[in-house]
């Protein structure tokens, strides 16, 4: 008598059963939900009844699925936080505006009746901290010294004058502090601060930009501090 059931040899179904388990792997993390589970009911009804899927192999393949369908969620959730943050990060620039922010920079502008702001920024303790502003042509126009000082952000306005006391140019002029520290002369970081005019917010999740009055786009993670 035939057999109706039309099985194959044994080695054969054996690879045939092997290609069906790495095949229903791969469309796992390709297939949404319910052409997963459609894939997994034929391959039910078309399984040699003489050798039935093992359940461990059914429920490893189950399992592969919630594995897949958990980080489809788990990706949602961090689109979801980023989205949040993102929210956030707009709400939080958007409230500087009209307001000065401390900045990172090496130069600052001098202007027709007001006195620059800048600072500069000690990691430790240092002795003979003192800043320099130059001209455009690296000329020395003012020294200022601040002696010993304590680790921190150190503030200091500039009335625009030279080491004569006369008033200089309105320009753009370098700013250098410096610093000993452990007995090592060292160059501070220095920043200055600018008004805040607006905000541009970015549609591709990037953070938002402060336009800074003299200075130009900027993120705002590079702020130091609001005032």
């Amino acid at each position: 008598m035939e057999n109706s059931i039309g099985l194959l040899p044994l080695g054969l179904e054996s690879l045939s059963i092997d290609r069906q388990k790495e095949t229903t792997a791969n469309l796992a993390g390709e297939l949404g939900q319910e052409q997963f589970l459609e894939l997994m009911l034929t391959q039910l009804k078309n399984q040699n009844p003489l050798k039935p899927m093992d359940s461990g192999d059914f429920l490893g393949q189950i399992a592969q699925f919630g594995t897949v369908t958990g980080i489809n969620e788990l990706q949602e959730s961090f689109s979801a936080l980023a989205a949040s943050l993102q929210s956030s990060q707009a709400l939080q620039a958007s409230t500087m505006v009209g307001r000065d922010v401390l900045i990172e920079s090496g130069s600052v502008r001098l202007k027709d009746g007001s006195n620059p702001t800048f600072a500069f920024e000690l990691p430790s303790p240092a002795t003979d901290v003192r800043i320099v502003i130059e001209d455009q042509t690296g000329q020395v126009v003012r020294q200022v010294a601040f002696g010993a000082h304590d680790s921190g952000l150190v503030d200091f306005t500039w009335d625009g004058l030279d080491e004569a006391g006369a008033r200089v140019a309105p320009d753009s002029y370098v700013v250098k502090a410096t610093g000993v520290i452990d007995g090592v002369n060292e160059a501070l970081v220095t920043f200055i601060r600018v008004p805040v005019e607006s905000v541009t917010l970015s549609r591709d999740g990037q953070a938002p930009v402060l336009n800074l009055t003299d200075v130009g786009a900027v993120e705002l993670g590079s702020i130091k501090r609001v005032f």
